[in-house]
């Protein structure tokens, strides 16, 4: 089953990128989209990353589609999938973006769509939302879930396998059940951990707020996606509610039981416990990417004075090699360098680290 002419219902962060990805991966693909920002549709298709803006969720032109993804929150893709499944051809695979999936599941069921809609989660993202973050490598390696509704011809999961794999994904198909549980976890629980750390040094710090200034690289690193979309978040932890209240238990009674370890002086426990963690922590493949894409980091020493800067970062340039971000580390209590430069992918940062060491440099790679 060939998918070359896609539509979008939304265009922010995962659903731009998606346009993009497949405008890379399949040239003659034609893209149609709606959003609820109309600045967002002009400049996506400004940008090539659209063919064709549509006026609303129930334009008629959407009836050309191989395949529509909405890209929207929960609430709004439901109420667009009951627009569009008397709009598109019997054909069309319907799916999603969303991180979690019985909801729209549940509601595709009712309105008669099942073999039809075709859950995915791409599992990627950024703390930036929105169009103008978008990114077509952003799906590269990383997990791309996806779960079929009961009677979904096998060739239309082929398809969307396919297509998963065109755009640099790692294709997985779950029961959307088993999803949900599992994102809870893995996915939804960091959000909201990070979060309460953030707001912990929030509500602690003086009002010289001398925490915020000092906050270490290993603080920043875990906390990073805290600064993801409030809106997308609100409506994550009120659609899988039941699963994230279940695996939080969870992670309340370690917390608990890491408490009283400490206030009973247990040095042993303390010890299994981060025994424990770094030994399932180190288990972790590197390979494929997880909701969040990993930075493959270099740190660098380098003298204060004018120009260092920007001497390593020409350096760099002049052999070809593309950065991500480049800082001083202000507070290098877990750092070696006084320098650090992100990458995207593992073999510029490699790379780099062997040109900066040519130039008489000292690099840590992490």
């Amino acid at each position: 089953m060939d998918l070359n002419t896609f539509g979008f219902i939304g265009l922010g962060l995962i659903g731009g990128s998606l346009a993009l990805a497949l405008k890379r991966a399949r040239p003659g693909c034609r893209i149609m989209v709606y959003t609820r920002t109309p600045a967002t549709a002009r400049q996506a298709l400004e940008q090539g990353a659209v063919d064709l803006i549509c006026a609303s969720p129930s334009d008629p032109q959407f009836a050309a589609c191989d395949c529509v993804f909405l890209c929207a929150p929960v609430g709004t893709n439901i109420e667009a999938l009951r627009l569009l499944k008397d709009v598109v051809s019997e054909r069309c695979i319907l799916s999603d973006v969303g991180s979690v999936k019985t909801d729209i599941h549940e509601a595709a069921h009712e309105m008669g769509l099942d073999g039809r809609f075709i859950g995915g989660h791409p599992m990627t993202g950024s703390e930036k939302s929105g169009f103008a973050n978008a990114q077509a490598h952003l799906f590269e390696n990383a997990y791309y879930v996806i779960t079929p509704s009961p009677g979904t011809p096998q060739e239309h999961i082929d398809a969307c396998h396919a297509l998963a794999a065109a755009i640099g994904s790692i294709p997985l198909v779950l029961d959307y059940r088993r999803h949900d549980y599992v994102t809870a976890a893995v996915s939804h629980l960091p959000h909201l951990i990070a979060a309460a750390l953030v707001n912990t040094v929030h509500d602690l710090d003086s009002r010289d707020e001398i925490m915020k200034m000092i906050a270490a690289g290993g603080f920043k690193d875990i906390t990073r996606i805290a600064s993801s979309s409030p809106e997308m978040w609100e409506h994550i932890c009120v659609s899988n509610n039941e699963n994230i209240s279940s695996v939080m238990d969870t992670f309340i009674a370690l917390l608990e039981q890491s408490r009283a370890q400490m206030n009973s002086g247990d040095g042993k426990g303390i010890y299994r416990t981060f025994e424990r963690s770094r030994e399932y922590r180190d288990s972790f493949s590197s390979t494929s990417l997880g909701s969040i894409k990993k930075t493959y980091r270099i740190f660098c020493d380098i003298v204060d004075e004018s120009g260092a800067i920007a001497t390593i970062a020409t350096t760099l340039a002049v052999n070809g090699i593309s950065i991500k971000n480049i800082g001083i580390v202000h507070n290098r209590e877990f750092e070696e360098g006084a320098l650090r430069i992100e990458f995207y992918e593992e073999s510029p940062s490699l790379k780099a680290a062997e040109v900066l060491r040519q130039h008489r440099y000292r690099v840590w790679v992490r």
